[in-house]
């Protein structure tokens, strides 16, 4: 699904489909399923994620970066997964993960705080929205099903908004013991305010089991305790897990195949966390922009435009990758140094959530990036 042609084609097809096909309001029913939107902080090199080692000018354009797709099994004609992402390999074998390429928000300046704003936002422009996309998916599930959760500290920006949300990150500090906890309990027994507070968290940790306790240091243990957080039948259906090390400056050969193999560890204990719930999930892995094609002087790359994105579940139309591709040729690349963005992520998203919801394409994009005007949802991802 890389030819120019055929993928202007297959728009144009989607879109008269929609145009005929009855109109979905609104989610209103009761609904089963997951969305987890997992954000790649510091500009992930999407090239090498999902290599075009199919496109002549991919191996000189990419030096030594293009070395960990010697001899690797291609995902089609175009496209490789790096080689340290197994399970997500498996997943597309299984029809489980779809990949976009040459995609990118409508940022274009390199900053990474404003880039990630506009990410979390759904801004056409940085700081342009005060709350998140995530926060206004709310507004379209039913109220008994709209319960989020960040997998962080504190609570990220494409989280914050109008509709309350929660957040649990595992601490470092040693275990409370339940002596302890009970006698917080007692003291805050006569306090409505603090007392419902005092129970939700207190839930929200035996959901966690002892993840904690191990401090939650690596990836498979997030991965895990999000799925934790979101099987329960009263538990949360929409989660945000924060990922950051993708700002891959020097050495990003062993640094990003570090990243993946973590991002790949995390997805495997989501799913293994899910069981069958993983079936009705769907999990979107993001960035706020990509990175350079040249390989800079310290074996990284620098700040780019366009990059790749996943979307991965039991609920996905998967085992392709969906790309208008620009081409690696210098006379192709944005601004003569990045891959060229010939995808919206605004749609792409937009796309994903309204079929994953049942949510009217028109309307989802509305809702959720109410200043893109005039953009269409991407169809057939799920």
């Amino acid at each position: 699904m890389y030819d120019r042609r055929s993928f202007i084609g297959a728009g144009a097809a989607g879109a008269l489909a929609l145009a005929l096909a009855p109109r979905i309001a609104f989610a209103k029913a009761e609904t089963d399923k997951r969305f987890v939107f997992i954000i790649q902080r510091g500009a992930a090199d999407g090239m090498g994620i999902v290599a075009p080692v199919g496109d002549p000018a991919f191996a000189a354009a990419r030096g030594t970066l293009a070395e960990d797709f010697a001899g690797a099994a291609r995902l089609d004609g175009m496209f490789a997964l790096h080689p340290a992402m197994t399970t997500l390999r498996g997943l597309y074998g299984q029809r489980q993960a779809l990949f976009a390429h040459a995609v990118a928000s409508p940022y274009r300046d390199r900053s990474h705080f404003d880039g990630q704003n506009v990410l979390e936002s759904g801004g056409t422009s940085a700081y342009q929205e005060k709350d998140g996309w995530l926060n206004r998916l709310l507004g379209v599930l039913p109220p008994t099903q709209a319960k989020a959760i960040a997998v962080s500290a504190t609570v990220p920006l494409a989280l914050r908004g109008q509709y309350d949300v929660s957040s649990y990150a595992p601490s470092n500090l040693p275990q409370a013991s339940d002596d302890l906890l009970q006698r917080v309990a007692m003291l805050y027994q006569g306090d409505s305010q603090l007392h419902a507070l005092w129970s939700e968290a207190m839930n929200t940790r035996a959901l966690t089991g002892d993840l904690a306790a191990g401090g939650g240091a690596n990836a498979a243990a997030t991965g895990a305790l999000a799925a934790k957080l979101l099987a329960p039948a009263n538990g949360a259906r929409i989660a945000m897990i924060e990922t950051g090390g993708w700002d891959t400056h020097t050495g990003q050969r062993q640094r990003l195949g570090v990243q993946l193999k973590g991002l790949d560890a995390m997805i495997g204990a989501l799913q293994t966390g899910l069981g069958p719930l993983w079936s009705d999930t769907m999990v979107l892995v993001a960035t706020e922009f990509g990175r350079t094609v040249a390989v800079n002087g310290t074996g990284g790359t620098d700040h780019g435009t366009g990059s790749s994105a996943m979307l991965l579940g039991g609920a996905v139309r998967g085992g392709r990758v969906l790309a208008d591709w620009p081409g690696l040729s210098p006379a192709a690349l944005f601004e003569g140094r990045d891959l060229k963005p010939t995808l919206q992520l605004d749609a792409f998203i937009g796309g994903a959530v309204a079929g994953h919801f049942g949510v009217e394409p028109a309307r989802a994009m509305a809702a959720l990036f109410p200043a893109s005007r005039g953009t269409a949802a991407v169809s057939g991802l799920v």
